[in-house]
């Protein structure tokens, strides 16, 4: 009877009545497929917002010290490789330029000098040998003489000096011929004068070509403010920078729970907060080698007695693959990594 009169009622229930009853059983119900959907998708990919837009940059320096002249670009100015960032005053290298080349013409003198010098020692040489010939001649003639009773001992002995004297002066010839002829011996373009001279000169040379600093690479012009004419720059200081146009990347640092199943290559979309409607499409071009605290300036230390063990961040690279909003280093990002096997 009672089953009866629950179908009557529900026949002559009106919509509004029976709608009720349909949706309380019917909500837990979309609910739980909706929970059951996300949670069987969920291990299909791995997700983080500790993201960032990342450039290579190249810090600009001089090779030379010296002051500017000229600074020839300006901020966020796109620059191609091998234009003109900035001038040194290339007055003091040009004088040292002239003066290394003189040096060269000074060492090729030298050189030819030697040649000329080696006649002469030569002929010293020969002049030398005629005076010991003599000396000895002298000698023996004032020995006969003393046996004769011709002559004293006194004028033998200073022929046996003199003698003696022609001889160490043969020698001293003899070696300076040897010097001489060492030092002419080489071509005039090998001479160690002259391929020093020319070491010099290719130095001033290459200070002189390095007071025009160019692009190394096609990007933009970053913290040009900090160069200024009439400044004095030092060598290897840097200066501005070039942030490279064509090395832009996402940094993603994700935990490494969710490292299990990411392999190289895998799709990836990126989400920039500055253009939440425009996602970006990439790949994982590489994984990192360490955690975000490996490389640290003070990684942490956890040999201690009230250890916390804390989920690490490992560096994970996305390659973009097209763009077509504005990527500006630095901007924060959100990164949905397809896992799926």
């Amino acid at each position: 009877m009672h089953a009866i009169i629950d179908r009557d009622y529900l026949t002559k229930a009106t919509p509004r009545q029976w709608l009720r009853p349909v949706l309380m059983i019917a909500g837990p119900l979309l609910v739980a497929a909706i929970g059951l959907y996300l949670w069987i998708g969920s291990g299909d990919s791995v997700s983080t917002d500790n993201a960032y837009i990342q450039q290579d940059k190249v810090s600009i320096s001089t090779d030379v010290n010296g002051r500017v002249a000229e600074v020839l670009v300006a901020e966020s100015q796109a620059v191609k490789r091998g234009d003109v960032l900035i001038r040194v005053a290339p007055l003091p290298f040009q004088i040292a330029l002239d003066q290394a080349n003189a040096a060269v013409a000074e060492a090729r003198l030298q050189v030819a000098g030697l040649r000329e010098g080696t006649i002469g020692k030569e002929a010293d040489v020969v002049g030398k040998r005629e005076a010991v010939a003599f000396a000895r001649i002298d000698l023996q003639r004032q020995q006969d003489l003393l046996k004769d009773g011709f002559t004293t001992r006194a004028r033998l002995q200073l022929a046996e000096h003199a003698l003696s004297q022609a001889e160490s002066d043969l020698a001293g010839a003899l070696s300076a011929a040897a010097s001489a002829r060492t030092a002419a011996s080489t071509t005039p373009g090998t001479h160690p004068l002259i391929l020093a001279a020319l070491a010099q000169r290719d130095r001033a040379a290459l200070d002189l070509a390095r007071t025009v600093v160019r692009a190394p690479a096609d990007g933009i012009a970053s913290q040009t403010e900090k160069v200024q004419v009439g400044q004095i720059i030092i060598a290897g200081v840097p200066t501005l920078s070039i942030v490279i146009s064509k090395r832009r990347y996402v940094e993603a640092n994700f935990k490494e729970t969710d490292l299990e199943r990411m392999r190289i290559g895998q799709p990836a979309t990126v989400s920039l907060d500055a253009f939440p409607s425009q996602p970006l499409t990439g790949h994982v071009e590489s994984i990192g080698a360490g955690t975000g605290s490996e490389f640290s300036v003070l990684p942490a230390q956890n040999a201690t007695g009230n250890w916390v063990k804390v989920v690490q961040r490992v560096p994970v690279r996305i390659a973009i693959d097209r763009a077509e909003v504005p990527l500006i280093s630095g901007l924060s990002a959100t990164v949905k990594i397809q896992i799926k096997r």
